[in-house]
């Protein structure tokens, strides 16, 4: 079977299901596991934001969606001479990968005509589906089942845990910090399985863009800011500039406590493949550190000072 991934999140469920001797092409953002680096990369950015802030960055993209145009490219040429069997593909959101509509039509132009498979998980139990269906596809059903029932073994443990709080602080989580973003999909979900109280999100909900006064009024006990696509050090940076001048930072509970938390969503918060379940883990150290001490990966999150 020959792979061609066009999400990260895919790229991770098929290296994770010991098919990354299948995938035969990649994006320009899959980076894990490390060797997702030595595929061919198949798509590309058609907007350059690596020096771009968050609100320049925002405004490109609003723009490139409002001329129906989309974010990225793909390799046309590099589709038909690979020849892939399965295409792994969403049309959940046209901002994280290709648009859907971009993809049926070079699929269709592939002389051998391969399979898509798009995956659109907007929760938790949606991304253990995901996984589920990529090993149906692929004839690792067995491996897939294995993996998801070890991932819900640990959102388990969390739950459990976490179930012994005596408090449930208010967290603000951010998907994109100018403008500011609340948190969407499973992120809300994560949230509350953390021993945590969210606001401004849905569970299930796409992300949707909130007003500062709204962060405000929440008054956040403590705050997480992930901006999708970000890494940590990006993050970092973006915050320090943006969040101290805004009215009202300074009052905030979390800001006071020292409990606003910059993490790198990029690798885990961001991609609703296997290591979302680390992304729980993350969170529920941040939200209640004595009763998860040593959770999570480590050198993912920093206090924002």
């Amino acid at each position: 079977m020959r792979i061609v991934s066009l999400l990260p999140s895919t790229t991770e469920i098929a290296f994770a299901l010991g098919l990354g001797d299948h995938v035969v092409a990649v994006t320009h953002e899959c980076d894990y596991p490390p060797e997702a680096r030595q595929r061919p990369v198949i798509t590309s950015s058609a907007l350059d934001h690596h020096n771009a802030t968050s609100a320049e960055i925002d405004a490109a993209v609003r723009g490139q969606l409002r001329d129906g145009i989309s974010i990225y490219d793909l390799n046309t040429a590099l589709l038909e001479e690979l020849q892939p069997d399965l295409v792994l593909t969403q049309a959940l959101c046209d901002v994280c990968a290709v648009s859907f509509g971009v993809v049926e039509r070079a699929v269709a132009e592939v002389s051998a005509a391969p399979r898509i498979l798009s995956l659109e998980p907007t929760d938790l139990e949606g991304v253990f589906g995901s996984i589920l269906a990529v090993g149906h596809a692929t004839g690792r059903r067995a491996r897939a089942a294995e993996l998801v029932a070890q991932l819900r073994a640990r959102v388990e443990r969390v739950r459990e845990r976490a179930a012994r709080v005596t408090s449930r602080p208010r967290v603000a989580y951010l998907e994109w910090l100018d403008p500011p973003f609340g948190p969407g999909h499973w992120l809300p979900e994560l949230i509350e399985l953390a021993g945590g109280s969210t606001g401004f999100g849905a569970p299930g909900e796409p992300s949707r863009r909130v007003a500062w006064s709204e962060v405000v009024a929440f008054a956040s006990e403590v705050m997480v800011l992930a901006p999708c696509g970000f890494d940590l050090e990006r993050t970092v940076s973006e915050a320090l500039a943006v969040l101290p001048q805004r009215p009202g930072w300074e009052t905030l509970p979390a800001v006071r406590s020292g409990r606003v938390f910059a993490v790198d969503a990029n690798s885990y918060f961001s991609r609703p493949g296997p290591r979302v379940v680390d992304s729980l883990e993350l969170l529920a150290r941040l939200v209640h550190p004595d009763l998860f001490a040593g959770w999570g990966p480590l050198g993912a999150a920093r206090p924002l000072h």
